[in-house]
């Protein structure tokens, strides 16, 4: 029988996520719920950064930090949290958000009914990130916007604490379940951070025009000035060379990242396919998303830019069968990355 909570967890997640839609249901128990409720409390500080405005935003997200680590009477805060949260978006707030939020009791009491070894991991997660938020909103959001970020390294800063953490948590938690993975803790904590950073700064360059629509922009600003640009004229028709110029260059700095990334996948042990197409399936779908991004101005357009759907059903199956060789993946991972050069054949 499945709880009540586990059951709002579930059926949410393909509202909010298609990509961790399809991955989560690949990680063996408890990992499977044990992410969703991770990710599900990931989205709603992310539903707060993007949709509550400035005044409200720190103190939700302080609230929300507190909430995850489920202390005194936290079942009737959660619900005012729930309230006050909803009461604070934007009217234009996407309607799944506004339910996520509104369902936060139901994810904390799915969170209170796994195992203890799960809460450190989750809760040090969120509070991380939602001390991030903060601080880069303290540092750089002026009006309540971002207005591009100083340098790459800021950039890079971001993408820690919206993603980077997330890496570390999900080694945490697959070290704890997995003594194979516990094995290999070495080598996965040198590159957690590159695993979330590398997905992370993808999504930015996905998303620059609809990030830029909502009155954000997480773009370095002095490599923005290098081109003669800045977030007023990135989609300006007149100056899309040079915006895709940029984007080349950024591109190039997000494939490296990857490279790490694929280092990370590879050191989890074959013995857990599972966790392992866990995180190969992003990894890949970054990959054919930066090609679809480079070398191409419609990034700059409303209609965002997208992977083939064809070209998704063909990764999966790929990935799935060559899941537990090294050699195999990392020739599939180059197949991939040639193909931003020409070598389409397959995609």
């Amino acid at each position: 029988m499945v709880a009540p909570g586990e059951s709002f967890c579930r059926t949410q997640l393909p509202r909010v996520s298609r990509t961790f839609a399809l991955n989560i249901p690949l990680l063996p128990e408890p990992l499977d719920l044990a992410v969703t409720v991770a990710y599900l409390l990931c989205r709603i500080a992310d539903t707060l950064e993007d949709e509550a405005p400035g005044p409200l935003q720190g103190g939700l997200l302080d609230a929300l930090a507190d909430l995850v680590e489920l202390g005194p009477d936290w079942e009737a805060r959660a619900r005012a949290f729930a309230r006050r949260a909803g009461g604070a978006l934007r009217e234009e707030a996407p309607v799944a958000e506004a339910a996520l939020l509104a369902g936060t009791p139901t994810v904390l009491e799915t969170l209170a009914s796994l195992p203890s070894w799960v809460h450190p991991h989750i809760s040090r997660c969120v509070r991380t990130m939602t001390g991030g938020m903060k601080s880069i909103q303290r540092m750089h959001g002026g009006s309540g916007h971002i207005e591009g970020l100083p340098d790459l390294q800021a950039t890079f800063m971001y993408c820690y604490y919206v993603a980077g953490v997330v890496g570390e948590m999900l080694t945490g938690l697959f070290i704890d379940h997995s003594p194979w993975v516990a094995e290999r803790r070495a080598r996965l904590t040198q590159r957690a951070l590159a695993f979330g950073r590398a997905l992370q700064l993808t999504n930015i360059l996905k998303d620059v025009r609809e990030d830029l629509d909502r009155g954000s922009c997480w773009l370095p600003r002095d490599r923005m000035a290098a081109h003669g640009l800045s977030p007023e004229t990135l989609t300006r028709p007149a100056d899309r060379a040079r915006a895709v110029a940029l984007m080349h260059e950024l591109v190039a700095v997000a494939r490296r990242e990857l490279d790490v990334a694929l280092e990370y996948s590879l050191a989890l042990p074959p013995e857990e396919p599972g966790l392992r197409l866990f995180c190969l399936y992003p990894l890949f779908f970054a990959v054919m998303t930066l090609n679809a991004v480079e070398g191409n101005p419609a990034v700059f357009d409303p209609e965002p830019v997208k992977m083939r759907r064809e070209s998704v059903g063909l990764l999966m199956q790929l990935t799935q069968e060559r899941v537990a060789s090294d050699a195999a993946l990392r020739a599939l991972y180059a197949e991939c990355s040639r193909a931003s050069q020409g070598a389409e054949a397959m995609w």
